[in-house]
């Protein structure tokens, strides 16, 4: 059996894994979130710790099998997230900062004031946000009195959720990241496959609390006896959104997978290759294995659940989420109607925090189910934008689109976006990826399964094919780019709109 551990920003899940990486059983709780300050949100690295403990002996428990079957351990993490202990006793000396954290917009700005924009979009592959671990370790060390100096004397340890758990589990005894959370951190080269010293000195973060940096699938120690009875190794370590492109068994360059939450997280692996992005999107780690790195291009998009929220919560078209399939079928088409739904502005690849939402192409004769069958579709477009600059980037097409997430469910949605992209997309059996990511991960490591079998796990449970014409698809992208152009900058004319015919 394998253990994965699934730590999340709003619960710690644990669940367990036979050897045909079918569910055992599992445990969850969820964890607390504080919002101090407007832009500030916080975790208790204590409670993130005490939860996951006690959701993996809740799986262990549930499944009546003994703990010295379990084989090895996997572990995937919310990225971003960060925190500085104690060395010797443990304790956290503040609160994790989450990855939704604001307050070092500032010192970002700065960071870009000083030219350093393009240095660390070369050597991480990432843009320079307040999204990113560095400075929000930057900010501990400056706020909490004798940080710097305690840190300069080597009685401090920092690192992303995936090293507090690595930590912890092994009573301390090993302080290690993997690649993919250590590509997340804005510190780590890509190139030279190490903490990077000038991006280190610019931050004024001393090297000697990092973690250790090894590969996502290997040797992160062994948990203390006195967590389950017995000493399990642990074997893969990988953030969700890479856990979730290895769950999918997207192994292949070309392969991507689209997760459809309140935003959507899309990944394309690009082999073993670091592809420099031209148009907006990340380069990352998506995992490594052996000696090899392998690399993926990412993308997000702010706001495509919540956009279907939005019509449930804001305009009261639908009673629950689930209710926009039916309601968007009462109609055929969106007949020229386009939501855009830029709320909080335009994530990839447009970047334009001055967009806002807007509709188009209303007449007459447009009814809520026009409107709920286009915001619908904005979710496909958005995709698309992002899958799009990710093919020019990669030089390479999509292979494959295998999605997850609580959209997925909407058959409408899915059709409609195997049609807009002119490629299948793929919904897979298991919804749980990330989770099952960093277990299948685990047991390639640990020789449970070979590369081969993991193409046999998480089938697909439908597959749609595109049906549309191409010369529509085009047609009605084409209409989507148009509305997206009329929206961006609007934030800018504010007041400025009156009177102009």
């Amino acid at each position: 059996m394998i253990l994965s551990l699934d730590q999340g920003t709003t619960s710690s899940r644990a669940i367990l894994f036979d050897a045909e990486a079918e569910v055992i059983s599992q445990g969850q709780y969820e964890i607390r979130q504080s919002f101090p300050r407007p832009g500030w949100v916080e975790h208790d690295p204590e409670q993130i710790w005490e939860s996951q403990l006690a959701a993996a002996r809740d799986a262990i428990a549930a499944s009546s099998v003994p703990a010295n079957h379990i084989t090895a351990i996997g572990i995937t993490n919310q990225r971003e997230t960060a925190l500085i202990w104690d060395k010797i006793t443990g304790e956290p000396i503040y609160p994790a900062i989450v990855w939704q954290d604001r307050r070092t917009a500032d010192q970002c700005e700065e960071l870009k004031s000083r030219g350093m924009a393009g240095v660390i979009a070369d050597k991480t592959g990432l843009v320079i946000d307040a999204y990113f671990s560095a400075t929000k370790l930057a900010w501990i060390l400056d706020h909490v009195p004798g940080a710097r100096e305690r840190a300069g004397k080597g009685e401090l340890l920092a690192g992303t959720i995936d090293t507090w758990l690595i930590w912890k589990l092994t009573g301390g005894a090993v302080h290690a990241t993997d690649v993919t959370n250590a590509s997340r951190t804005m510190m780590y080269n890509l190139h030279e496959r190490q903490w990077d010293e000038e991006l280190m000195d610019t931050l004024r973060i001393p090297p000697s609390i990092l973690p250790e940096v090894r590969m996502s699938g290997g040797d992160f120690g062994v948990c203390d006896q006195q967590w389950f009875g017995l000493e399990i190794p642990i074997r893969s370590v990988l953030g969700d959104q890479q856990a979730a492109l290895f769950g999918h068994t997207c192994l292949e360059a070309g392969s991507a997978k689209n997760t459809y939450g309140t935003g959507c997280f899309i990944l394309m692996n690009t082999g073993t290759e670091a592809v420099a992005s031209r148009h907006g999107l990340l380069t990352t780690v998506a995992w490594g294995m052996g000696d090899e790195l392998y690399y993926a291009l990412e993308g997000s998009v702010f706001v495509a659940g919540a956009a279907v929220q939005w019509l449930q919560e804001g305009l009261g078209l639908i009673v629950t989420p689930a209710d926009s399939e039916e309601k968007a079928s009462e109609v055929d088409e969106s007949e020229g109607v386009v939501v855009v739904p830029a709320f909080t502005g335009l994530g990839a690849p447009y970047w334009d925090m001055y967009a806002r939402g807007a509709i188009f192409g209303l007449t007459r004769g447009t009814t809520s189910a026009h409107l709920v069958r286009a915001t619908l579709e904005s979710l496909a477009f958005q995709s698309r934008d992002v899958i799009d600059a990710m093919q020019k980037d990669a030089g390479m097409p999509l292979t494959d689109l295998r999605v997850d997430g609580g959209a997925v469910r909407n058959n409408l949605l899915m059709q409609f976006q195997a049609d807009i992209l002119g490629s299948e997309v793929t919904r897979t059996t298991y919804a749980e990826t990330t989770a099952l990511g960093a277990a299948l991960l685990a047991g390639l490591t640990s020789g449970v399964w070979t590369r081969e079998q993991l193409e046999s796990f998480n089938t697909a449970e439908k597959v749609f094919s595109p049906q549309m014409e191409p010369e529509e698809r085009e047609r009605r992208y084409g209409a989507w780019q148009d509305a997206v152009s009329r929206t961006m900058g609007w934030e800018k004319h504010e007041g400025k709109h009156e009177g102009r015919l």
